[in-house]
């Protein structure tokens, strides 16, 4: 069983740093929409293609724009720090129950 807690403890780990690299890259997208950047740079064009998918689900469904300000990013951090801190720290504790 501890083949399986210790799969389970790495996918938990990896999960952890898939979501803190993802949660810089939608606050370094909220960074660059305080600019005006040049819309053909390729960081710009990444940070657009890997967070607009998720933040235009976010902002269909729920419409908090008020006064000029988009709460999407804020709100899609918020799930990134639930996901680390519930499912990451459950399948930590479910390794530690199978050892």
């Amino acid at each position: 069983m501890f083949i399986l807690s210790n799969f389970i403890i790495a996918t938990a780990d990896v999960l952890s740093i898939v979501l803190t690299l993802y949660m810089w890259i939608v606050i370094a997208r909220a960074v660059i929409s305080w600019v005006n950047p040049d819309p053909y740079n390729p960081i710009v064009r990444f940070l657009y293609s890997a967070t607009e998918p998720l933040l235009y689900r976010v902002r269909r469904s729920v419409p908090l724009f008020a006064g000029g300000i988009d709460f999407s990013p804020f709100i899609v951090l918020l799930a990134i720090v639930f996901l680390q801190r519930f499912l990451v720290g459950s399948l930590h504790q479910i390794a530690q129950s199978l050892y």
